[in-house]
């Protein structure tokens, strides 16, 4: 199981990866766009169009700065660590799927079984968390059991 972790841990700092090289294509280019904007004789269209490029920029810096939050969370995560209870770094087998708690990357395909990189800060993390093999919790109205840890 260690070596799952350790591809799942693998996938998520790609996934950090590949959305960080989007957001620096993304910044690159309004950067861009911003530069290459002349003035024209539509008067203001000018200074609308670089605000316009401006704030795209600046949104784009906000989630590069999300971006290694996402990147921190995952360092301080050891996957060759084996969890007894449902804390950050956990790989969770439920009734309801399989859980990586360590950031927030979605569905993740690994050896054609789908697994959901978790953040611990939700939902269904805050219900799990603490909890050991065996235990059950509600999810949606359904009662969900939690079956390994690793």
């Amino acid at each position: 199981m260690i070596e799952i972790k350790e591809k799942l841990y693998l996938l998520c700092n790609d996934y950090i990866a590949n959305r960080v090289a989007v957001i620096k294509q993304n910044i690159a280019e309004a950067q861009e766009a911003a530069n290459d904007d002349t003035k024209s004789s539509a008067g203001d269209k000018f200074e609308v169009g670089r605000e316009m490029m401006q704030q795209e920029i600046e949104l784009n810096f906000g989630r590069m700065g999300e971006m290694l939050k996402l990147k921190q969370a995952l360092e301080n995560v050891h996957p060759s660590h084996k969890n007894t209870i449902v804390s950050p770094g956990a790989l969770v087998y439920t009734t309801a799927g399989v859980y990586y708690m360590v950031i927030g990357a979605g569905k993740l395909l690994l050896n054609g079984t789908t697994y959901y990189a978790i953040s611990p800060e939700a939902p269904i993390a805050l219900l799990m968390n603490g909890k050991h093999a065996g235990d059950d919790f509600i999810l949606n109205g359904k009662t969900v059991k939690i079956e390994k840890i690793f």
